[in-house]
C-alpha cells in the first residue's frame, strides 16, 4: 500500500490501535505497545495514529472506556511515539460518548448522517460562537489537556527525530514499574524528551526510571546532573542523574496521568561527588516505587546528597 500503491498514510488499527485499546480497557499490557511500534519502525511516518474515528467506539462510551479521561494516558503515547500524523475526530477532545439511539446501528459510535448530532462538540460550539460557553468544566477541562498535548506534538522537533523505548528495560529491573506504565525517549539535536505514562485509572506512582546506557551516549549526556522541565502543565519538574553512563530519574504520577520532560543541558551540575552519591544509594538494589501517599513530599530529597 506504501510502495505500490503510493498511499500517503495508512490507519495503524490492527497493530497499534488494537494493542492500545486492549490497554486502555484493562484486557492487556503496555508490553504490546512496544512490539506494535517496533514491527513498523521502517514505516511508522506512514502510519496514521487514532483513537477515535467514524468507524470505532467512542472512548467515552460504556462499550469502550466509559470515561473519557481514560483516554489521555493512551492520546499521549499516541501522538509522541512516532513521527506520523495523529487524527483526532471531532468531539474527542470534549469527550462525546456517543451514547444517542439514531435509530440504527450501535449508539456507541457518531452517526456519519447529518440528520444526527453530537451533544457534547455542541456545547462547545455554542450557538456558532465556537467557544465552549455550554461546555461542562470536565469537558473544557479535556479540551485544555488535547491542546497542551497537540500543541507540543507539532512544535517540539524530537517527535520528528529519533526513537527508543525505556520501556522494557525498566520492566527488567524494576517490579514496582509494572504493565500500567509505558516510557520512551525521543531526541533530535539539542531536543530530548522523556516521557511516561501511566494507565491505571485509580492508583498513583512515585518510581525511579533508568535510561539505560547505549541511549545516554545517543543523547550525548555526560555524567552530571540535568533539570527536567515538565512541558505539558509546567509542574512537577524532576532531575536526571548521570552516572557511570546511566540515566535515573524520580516521577510521581497520579492516575491517568503523564509527563513528558525536556532535559534541559543547560541547568546541569557535573560533580562527582553527586553522581558518585547516586551511585552508591542505587547500587546493588532495585529502584524502587510506593505509591505517592508514602511518598516523601520532595522527589529531589531521594537524589540529593
Amino acid at each position: 500500500y506504501v510502495e505500490l500503491g503510493r498511499m500517503d498514510y495508512l490507519y495503524d488499527k490492527v497493530g497499534f490501535y488494537d494493542a492500545m485499546r486492549a490497554v486502555v480497557e484493562d484486557k492487556g499490557s503496555t508490553d504490546a505497545l512496544v512490539d506494535a511500534q517496533a514491527n513498523v519502525l521502517d514505516i511508522e511516518k506512514h502510519m496514521l495514529h487514532f483513537l477515535e474515528n467514524h468507524d470505532e467506539q467512542r472512548i467515552a462510551s460504556e462499550d469502550f472506556a466509559g470515561d473519557a479521561n481514560k483516554g489521555r494516558p493512551a492520546m499521549v503515547v499516541s501522538a509522541l511515539i512516532g513521527s506520523s500524523p495523529t487524527m483526532l475526530y471531532f468531539g474527542q477532545e470534549v469527550g462525546e460518548p456517543g451514547d444517542g439511539d439514531a435509530g440504527f446501528g450501535d449508539p456507541t459510535r457518531t452517526s456519519i448522517f447529518d440528520y444526527w448530532g453530537v451533544p457534547a462538540h455542541q456545547r462547545w460550539m455554542n450557538g456558532g460562537a465556537f467557544d465552549g460557553g455550554q461546555s461542562s468544566d470536565t469537558e473544557r477541562d479535556l479540551r485544555d489537556f488535547y491542546i497542551r498535548l497537540l500543541k507540543l506534538s507539532a512544535s517540539n522537533p524530537a517527535f520528528t527525530g529519533g526513537y527508543a523505548e525505556i520501556h522494557t528495560a525498566n520492566r527488567a529491573i524494576n517490579t514496582s514499574y509494572n504493565e500500567q506504565l509505558f516510557s520512551f525517549v525521543r531526541w533530535k539535536d539539542d531536543a530530548r524528551l522523556v516521557v511516561v505514562s501511566n494507565f491505571d485509572p485509580t492508583d498513583n506512582y512515585a518510581v525511579e526510571i533508568v535510561i539505560p546506557e547505549d541511549l545516554i551516549s545517543s543523547l550525548r549526556l555526560a555524567s552530571g546532573r540535568y533539570a527536567l522541565r515538565e512541558c505539558l502543565y509546567g509542574r512537577d519538574n524532576s532531575e536526571l542523574v548521570v552516572v557511570d553512563g546511566k540515566g535515573y530519574f524520580r516521577v510521581q504520577l497520579k492516575s491517568l496521568e503523564s509527563a513528558v520532560y525536556s532535559i534541559d543541558v543547560m541547568h546541569t551540575s557535573q560533580g562527582a561527588s553527586d553522581t558518585q552519591n547516586h551511585r552508591s544509594r542505587s547500587h546493588g538494589s532495585n529502584p524502587t516505587s510506593q505509591t505517592l501517599a508514602n511518598m516523601t513530599p520532595d522527589p529531589y530529597r531521594v537524589l540529593s546528597p
